[in-house]
């Protein structure tokens, strides 16, 4: 895998045209962390598969229209040349392009918004990591979440904008007693788990979840082990604390543990039994985040998106705790620059 890999960097060291396809493919691997263009492409499969096979192929369309807008402006704005050729700037705009796709009917309209908010994604990124870089630590999804936030909050106002699954906006309300009472079976389990990772990019799919796993195999045994595992302890978690079974069927409290998982465990600091204890604890508390912000959001009638990941992964990266970093090259502008 190594050396074809290397192979195709010297292809693109050679091409303009494999090249900007090259950046693209990062930018999607990115949203998982992985500096990878095989990573990206497989990721990009398992959303046309997941797209597809829900009956709504725009999903699919959207990333890569995502994608394209969002790589495509941090060029036009002369972003960082090093942030923009590992892909930084892209995984923002493919998740917009797949959450406009989800939540909305698409239209003329729509699809306008989602241009707009891919674009604005690269601008947020560009803004949010001023701030985030006084702290030392990455913006993360924190760009895409807030400008989806606003594209979802606008379908509300704009009768040419008509919502497919959000809202409708509601006071939370207790869950019922009886969910905690589930005695899950085995294929419960093993597909909630997997689900969980395809719902990092809001696919409920077993499918793309394999597919997802297998990209980050190809990239890091770590990543792929930590991301299992944060799925995992999710839905153990989601279970003993008495949440839907069909929302952890779907994978709903699972895609911001996975991340957390990831983020800690494989990519700010080198793979340990320290460092495994100190992902377990964040992801466990990640999950309880969701359920928080899922109550916080419930009147506004908007995801939570990543937010949960966010918020987590940013608490227990600011103490700077006493373990031993991955070996990335240092923070640019509050961006990682590593793989």
């Amino acid at each position: 895998m190594t050396r074809l890999l290397q192979a195709w960097d010297e292809l693109v060291e050679q091409s303009s045209l494999l090249r900007l396809i090259d950046l693209h493919l990062r930018g999607a691997g990115q949203v998982m962390f992985q500096n990878n263009p095989l990573t990206g492409l497989l990721f990009l499969l398992g959303i046309f598969w997941g797209a597809i096979a829900s009956g709504n192929p725009a999903i699919a369309v959207g990333a890569v229209v995502g994608l394209v807008v969002a790589t495509v402006t941090a060029i036009l704005l002369q972003s960082d040349e090093v942030s923009l050729r590992q892909g930084l700037f892209g995984f923002n705009g493919v998740l917009v392009g797949v959450a406009v796709p989800t939540f909305l009917v698409m239209n003329p309209a729509t699809w306008f918004l989602l241009v707009v908010g891919a674009a604005v994604s690269t601008v947020a990124m560009l803004a949010v990591s001023q701030v985030t870089k006084l702290w030392g630590v990455p913006a993360l999804t924190f760009p895409f979440v807030l400008t989806t936030w606003f594209l979802m909050l606008a379908a509300y106002s704009f009768g040419h904008l008509p919502v497919r699954g959000l809202g409708p906006p509601a006071l939370p309300v207790p869950a019922a007693a009886a969910v905690s009472h589930l005695e899950p079976s085995a294929v419960f389990l093993l597909t909630a788990w997997i689900k969980g990772i395809a719902q990092v990019f809001l696919l409920n799919n077993l499918v793309t979840g394999v597919i997802f796993i297998a990209a980050l195999l190809v990239s890091s045994i770590w990543a792929a082990a930590f991301a299992v595992a944060g799925s995992i302890v999710s839905v153990v978690v989601a279970l003993m604390l008495g949440a839907s079974a069909a929302d952890i069927d779907a994978g709903l409290y699972s895609f911001s543990p996975v991340l957390t998982a990831i983020a800690l465990g494989s990519v700010f600091f080198k793979p340990s039994w320290r460092v495994a204890l100190f992902a377990l604890l964040a992801t466990v508390f990640t999950v309880i985040a969701q359920g928080a912000l899922d109550a916080a959001v419930a009147p506004a009638g908007i995801p939570t998106f990543t937010a949960a990941f966010i918020f987590i992964t940013w608490l227990f990266l600011l103490p700077k705790v006493n373990l031993e970093p991955h070996r990335h090259e240092p923070l640019k502008d509050g961006i990682l620059t590593g793989k």
